[in-house]
């Protein structure tokens, strides 16, 4: 069908309107394109090496037999008292080693090389290094977080969901489908929704030091229903799971009286018409199989909902509609572009 047909004497620039029938074959190929895009493959591959000394740690040092080297405080006074700060040019002072540059090393590098100093003043030292307090490594977080402090990179390798927990998202606010992961310069598109129901993949996930999460709040997160609904409304949703029934039922359904029941579409638009063309999803709902298509279908922030009248509409028509919506489409898709 071509947009020409969508209802008898429309007239439309086909340039800049593309139709898609809904169809099982076109929500299988979203579902296919969801799925391969859930995580990107880089994230993934990412394994956490061992922990790396940095500037600002704290070291408890542990010189077995040898108490004046070990708790220089006393051995009453608490270990993070005796722990030794790494300074922030990276270098360590202890005694009879000397200034040592720490920074870049493994807990297990810098036994080592305390160990070798010290034997020539301490006869086999058995020396033991631990981390008392972590300093500047650190992954940090911005947007719909309850908590947004930052949080350690420590020995033990952190994943996402355990820093999603700790921060504490703010559902109200939140949007669920944008969370943006960068990395080394890279952003990284995250749908948290879409990782929660595909299993276990959000624990798979390992961070590491400098990465940054960015949460957007979910107030642009709109899709509007319009035409011959009974209440006609702008839709605020939070996950990427907002059905074209969901969608429908919200706006309290077809209208009996008035609605159309082959012409229901969805209009979704794009940044530069110029460019590439809007997509205008087309449903007919005149039967219950069709409800169990727009029950797969997704709706996207941005995305405007149609339902024409019965009898004979011009696409003119149509689109005057739309018009006081035309900004809304604009800015919505731009601002999902953006995330």
């Amino acid at each position: 069908m071509s947009t020409s047909e969508l209802s008898r004497g429309d007239t439309v620039d086909n340039s800049q309107v593309e139709l898609v029938p809904i169809t099982p074959k076109l929500i299988a190929m979203d579902r296919a394109s969801a799925q391969a895009t859930a995580v990107p493959p880089a994230l993934l591959a990412y394994q956490p090496e061992s922990y790396r000394i940095g500037a600002g740690d704290s070291l408890f040092i542990t010189v077995w037999e040898h108490p004046e080297l070990t708790s220089p405080a006393g051995p009453q006074q608490a270990t993070v008292a005796n722990g030794r700060l790494v300074r922030s040019d990276g270098t360590l002072f202890y005694p009879y080693v000397g200034t040592l540059k720490v920074t870049g090393m493994t807990i297990e590098e810098l036994r080592e090389a305390i160990s070798k100093k010290l034997a020539a003043y301490v006869e086999k030292p058995q020396v033991d290094v631990s981390v008392v307090g972590y300093g500047s490594q650190r992954v940090l977080l911005q947007g719909a977080f309850v908590k947004t402090d930052p949080q350690p990179i420590t020995a033990v390798p952190l994943t996402l969901a355990q820093v999603l927990g700790t921060a504490t998202i703010n559902t109200d606010q939140a949007n669920l489908s944008g969370l943006v992961l960068t990395r080394d310069g890279q952003d990284y598109h995250l749908d948290l929704d879409a990782l929660n129901s595909g299993g276990k993949l959000a624990q798979d996930i390992y961070l590491k030091p400098g990465d940054r999460l960015f949460l957007p709040y979910n107030d642009r997160q709109e899709a509007y229903v319009v035409g011959e609904v009974v209440k006609p409304m702008a839709i605020n949703f939070k996950t990427s799971d907002l059905s074209l029934t969901q969608a429908l039922g919200r706006a309290g359904g077809l209208n009996p009286l008035s609605a159309k029941g082959k012409a229901v579409y969805v209009i979704r638009g794009v940044k530069d018409l110029e460019q590439a063309p809007s997509k205008v999803f087309s449903l007919d709902a005149r039967s219950p199989a069709a409800f169990a298509l727009a029950d797969q279908f997704m709706v996207k922030p941005g995305d405007v909902v149609f339902v024409g009248p019965a009898g004979v509409t011009r696409w003119n028509r149509f689109f005057s509609q739309l018009l006081p919506f035309s900004g809304l489409i604009n800015s919505a898709a731009n601002a999902n572009k953006d995330f």
